[in-house]
């Protein structure tokens, strides 16, 4: 610490602590910073918390629910103004998804500090800049923007949307990933794996479900289990019956510890429109479980190295996908060496790595 007498106090301020990326490096990094000495304080939106975190925390999604949605929402932004202004952060890092341009500049004007970090976790830039370029130049005038792949901190500077931008990767805690790793058993055997919310087309598993039935692996009994949950659950189920794949497309819902699903599969596959940083990568990564991904914006190309660690695929197209899926089932040789080189692929993002990268933005020593 530059000064010994008093901790450096930050706050991490975040739509949720559960079921998410961003959120998912919200959490680790409040570990990482409690441990290394800063006094950590939590803010979050909505109340819903299933990752571990450290420091204290103020439950915005507690406050004023019994009230209408206009009472309520002006009542979470006061404490969230108080929360900002009144504790005197030395620096806060906002992981929130920012779409409300409204709320935003007044986020900006009264509750933020010069010295907030905005984080940038998708390559969908919508979520976090407005439209136009000069209201996003207003809201992040003298604000420091944060993106979590060279792509994406690329695609801000050249569209001129914050006078400037860091890039820092999404850390993984590998130590906690090889206990989990081992905590049960799992049942299914002989499948690949597909991870991530069923709430939107994003992860486009119906596309997958199609892309795996077109290849050899339902003839050679290998299934396709999926991880996650959401509202086109039963679209994808009815499609996977549609198909004749009842027995073989295999939905387990949200899994709190993946790491037993990831460990046993033969490799995961990730086909989605875009991507941030995809921690389903890096946790295939952790266990030993090569890839296979479309090349797509953005992240993929920045983890995976093609037939070393896994498979990147021409970005959408989903044939070429269905040719990968059928040379890792058929040729056990390269996917054997591309597990081989998978967890050393993961040692830039160890959460030690990566969390001494944010000491250093932060200045702190």
């Amino acid at each position: 610490m530059t000064n010994q007498d008093k901790k450096f106090k930050i706050a991490l301020i975040g739509d949720c602590l559960a079921n998410g990326g961003a959120e998912k490096v919200h959490a680790l990094l409040s570990v990482y910073f409690q441990k290394a000495g800063l006094e950590v304080h939590n803010c979050i939106l909505v109340d819903w918390i299933t990752y571990e975190y450290s420091g204290s925390i103020l439950n915005l999604g507690t406050i004023a629910g019994d009230a209408n949605p206009l009472k309520r929402r002006v009542a979470r932004f006061f404490a969230l103004k108080k929360f900002s202004k009144e504790a005197n952060f030395d620096a806060v890092i906002d992981f929130r998804i920012r779409t409300n341009v409204v709320q935003e500049l007044l986020i900006s004007k009264c509750c933020d500090q010069k010295n907030t970090y905005y984080t940038v976790h998708s390559g969908i830039l919508d979520l976090y800049f407005p439209k136009s370029v000069e209201l996003s130049k207003l809201i992040y005038k003298n604000k420091n923007v944060v993106a979590v792949s060279k792509a994406i901190q690329a695609a801000i500077v050249s569209k001129g949307l914050a006078p400037k931008a860091f890039q820092i990767y999404n850390p993984i805690d590998a130590k906690s990933i090889a206990d989990l790793k081992d905590a049960f058993s799992v049942s299914e055997d002989n499948y690949i794996l597909a991870v991530g919310r069923m709430n939107e087309d994003v992860k486009q598993f119906d596309k997958l479900i199609v892309a795996y039935s077109k290849s050899i692996l339902p003839t050679k009994k290998i299934k396709l289990l999926l991880l996650g949950d959401g509202q086109k659950q039963t679209e994808y189920s009815a499609l996977a019956e549609k198909l004749g794949l009842k027995e073989s497309v295999v939905f387990k819902g949200f899994q709190d510890n993946p790491f037993p699903y990831y460990q046993k599969a033969l490799f995961t596959v990730l086909c989605s429109k875009n991507e941030g940083f995809p921690n389903v990568i890096l946790e295939s990564f952790a266990v030993g479980t090569p890839v296979i991904s479309f090349d797509c914006f953005s992240g993929p190309n920045e983890i995976i190295v093609d037939r070393q660690n896994g498979l990147l695929v021409a970005n959408q197209d989903f044939d070429q996908l269905t040719e990968a899926m059928n040379i890792f089932a058929d040729e056990e040789e390269l996917r054997n060496l591309c597990s081989l080189n998978t967890t050393p692929s993961i040692t830039p993002f160890a959460i030690e790595t990566i969390g001494k990268q944010w000491l250093e933005l932060l200045k702190i020593k």
